[in-house]
C-alpha cells in the first residue's frame, strides 16, 4: 500500500463507539485530505446499556470542546462521584469505591499506611471518611469542592443515556463533515495481494472504499473477526457472568438524584442502578449456569424502585478480548474489540482509550507494522489491568454458601492479580504499573472494602509520633466532612445549570 496521508476512513457501526470515533476523527478533516464516513443501519439495534462512566470521559469531552452543561442537558445526565457496592463483602454490608484520593501522604508516608496504624490503635474512622467524593456522595451532594486543596477537590464522571450521547456526537460529527450512510453491510472486500480491507458493500449495492476501517459493529466483529480472523481470548474462567437483562424504570423520588452508581450483589450475579434525570437505568448481570433467564428477569423486575418503562432486554456475552485489536488496516473499538462486564463502568472508557491510542499512533497509508504492534501491546496491557481489577471484586467476595460466589472465591486468578493481592495482604503495599487506568486509591477502596486486610503496615508509619499522626488524620476528616456538607444537593445543581426540559 502506497505511503501518504490517509484519505478515507470508514467507520462500520454507530452507537456510542462509532460516534465517539467519528467525533474524534472528524478533527482530521482539517488537513484537507482525510474524509470520514460512518455506515450504520437503523434496523440493527445497539446494546446501549453503558450509561455510567469514569472521570477520563471529561478529558475526551474537553478534547472535543463540548460544553459540560450542554452535554449533561442533552444526554439527560447526572454527575457521578463513585460506585457503591452492596452485599459483596457479605449480605447487608456496603462500601464505596469513590473517585479521587483518600487523605494525603504524611511526611512521605502513604496515607493508607498511616490510617492503618491509627486503625489498629482504635483511633481512625472508616477509610471513606477521608475521601471528599465518598463524603459528598453519601450526603447526596455535588460540587467541585475546594479546588485549591487536593484533599477536598472532587473528581467526577457522569451517568447519561448512551443513546442520547451517540445522537449528540452524531450531530457534532456531521456538523464537522462526517458523512453518515444508512444501510446494512452485506459484504467486505479485501485486496488480493495483501488482504487489506478495500471496501464495504451495502444492501443497495453502494460501495464505500477506504484506507482505514474502524470496526464498531458490536460483538460479532464484522471486520476484525468475521473478515480478518483476529481471534478471541475467552476470560469466562475468571469472569463467569455471561448474560444480562436491562430495563429502565421511573424514579422513586425525582427530587433526589444520587451522585453515584450502585452495584448490588445477588445470588447469581449483581444488579446495577444508574440514576439519570428522566429515569433510572437498571440491569442484572448474571451467570446463566446459576440462574435461569426467567428467574433473572423476575429478580430484576422485583427489585425496581419504580414502574418499568419498557420491556426488559436480554443480551449474552463472553468476557474476553480480541487477540489483536488492530489487524492490517482495521482497528476494532467497543464491543467489536472485546467485552468486560460493566462492573466498574469501563466500557465507554475503553472506547475512549482505543481512540486516544489510535490518534497517538495514527498511520499513513503505509501502515507501519511497528505502530500496529505498539497499539496492540498497549491495548492488551490496559485491558488486562482492567480485567484484574474487576476479577478482584469476585475473588475477594465474602458471600459464603452461594455456588457462584463460592466458586469465585476459590478460583485461581491471573498471576498479576495474585501477586498484587499477596503483597497487599502482607503490609498493605501497592504499586501501579505502566499507564495503569485505576489509581492506587481505587485498589485501596476495593481491597479494604471487601476485607482484604493487611497483616501489618509499612514500618515508615511507626516513625511518626502517634499524637501528631492522629491530629493530622482528624484534621483531614473534619475538613472533608465540612466541605462535603457545604455542597448543594445534586438535584439542585442539575435543576439550576443543566436540567433537560422534560426532566425538569
Amino acid at each position: 500500500m502506497a505511503n501518504g496521508p490517509i484519505r478515507d476512513i470508514v467507520i462500520v457501526g454507530g452507537g456510542t463507539a462509532g460516534w465517539m470515533a467519528a467525533a474524534a476523527l472528524s478533527r482530521l478533516s482539517g488537513n484537507g485530505v482525510t474524509r470520514v464516513v460512518l455506515v450504520e443501519s437503523d434496523a440493527i439495534g445497539t446494546v446501549g446499556v453503558g450509561e455510567a462512566t469514569i472521570p477520563p470521559i471529561r478529558t475526551f469531552n474537553a478534547m472535543l470542546g463540548l460544553n459540560e452543561a450542554d452535554f449533561v442537558r442533552e444526554t439527560r445526565g447526572t454527575f457521578k462521584l463513585g460506585i457503591e457496592f452492596v452485599g459483596w463483602t457479605r449480605p447487608g454490608h456496603a462500601y464505596m469505591h469513590p473517585f479521587g484520593a483518600f487523605g494525603a501522604d504524611l511526611e512521605g508516608v502513604k496515607f493508607h499506611q498511616a490510617w492503618r496504624r491509627l486503625h489498629d490503635k482504635g483511633l481512625a474512622g472508616p477509610f471513606g471518611d477521608y475521601n471528599i467524593c465518598e463524603a459528598a456522595a453519601r450526603a447526596g451532594r455535588f460540587g467541585p469542592g475546594d479546588p485549591r486543596n487536593p484533599v477536598t477537590r472532587t473528581t467526577w464522571a457522569y451517568h447519561f443515556d448512551a443513546g442520547l450521547y451517540a445522537a449528540y456526537l452524531r450531530r457534532y460529527s456531521q456538523a464537522r463533515g462526517v458523512v453518515r450512510h444508512e444501510g446494512r453491510v452485506v459484504s467486505v472486500e479485501q485486496r488480493p495481494e495483501d488482504g487489506f480491507l478495500s471496501a464495504v458493500v451495502l444492501e443497495d449495492g453502494r460501495r464505500l472504499e477506504g484506507d482505514l476501517f474502524i470496526d464498531c459493529s458490536g460483538f460479532g466483529g464484522l471486520l476484525i473477526e468475521q473478515t480478518l480472523k483476529a481471534g478471541y481470548e475467552d476470560w469466562s474462567r475468571w469472569l463467569p457472568c455471561d448474560s444480562a437483562v436491562a430495563v429502565a424504570c421511573a424514579h422513586r423520588d425525582p427530587g433526589v438524584l444520587d451522585p453515584y452508581t450502585r452495584a448490588t450483589a445477588r445470588a447469581a450475579g449483581w444488579q446495577w442502578r444508574i440514576p439519570l434525570q428522566h429515569r433510572v437505568g437498571n440491569g442484572y448481570v448474571y451467570s446463566s449456569a446459576h440462574v435461569s433467564d426467567e428467574d433473572a428477569r423476575a429478580l430484576l423486575l422485583n427489585h425496581l424502585e419504580g414502574e418499568p418503562l419498557a420491556e426488559p432486554r436480554r443480551l449474552t456475552f463472553t468476557t474476553g478480548r480480541r487477540k489483536r485489536a488492530w489487524v492490517k488496516n482495521c482497528v476494532a473499538l467497543g464491543l467489536a474489540s472485546g467485552f468486560l462486564e460493566p462492573l466498574e463502568s469501563t466500557s465507554i472508557h475503553l472506547i475512549q482509550a482505543g481512540i486516544t491510542k489510535l490518534l497517538a499512533l495514527f498511520p499513513d497509508r503505509g501502515f507501519d507494522p511497528r505502530d500496529i504492534a505498539e497499539y496492540n501491546r498497549l491495548t492488551d496491557l490496559q485491558i488486562e489491568q482492567v480485567r484484574d481489577f474487576i476479577i478482584l471484586h469476585y475473588k475477594a467476595n465474602g458471600r459464603v454458601g452461594e455456588p457462584l460466589w463460592d466458586h469465585c472465591r476459590a478460583m485461581t486468578v491471573p498471576d498479576s492479580l495474585e501477586r498484587r493481592m499477596n503483597l497487599f495482604r502482607h503490609k498493605g503495599r501497592l504499586f501501579r504499573h505502566e499507564d495503569e487506568l485505576f489509581a492506587e486509591s481505587s485498589w485501596l477502596a476495593v481491597l479494604l472494602g471487601q476485607a482484604v486486610t493487611p497483616q501489618g503496615h509499612d514500618p515508615l508509619a511507626d516513625a511518626l509520633p502517634l499524637p501528631a499522626l492522629d491530629a493530622a488524620a482528624r484534621e483531614i476528616r473534619d475538613r472533608v466532612r465540612a466541605v462535603a456538607l457545604a455542597m448543594p444537593p445534586q438535584a439542585e445543581v442539575i435543576a439550576r445549570f443543566c436540567a433537560a426540559p422534560e426532566a425538569a
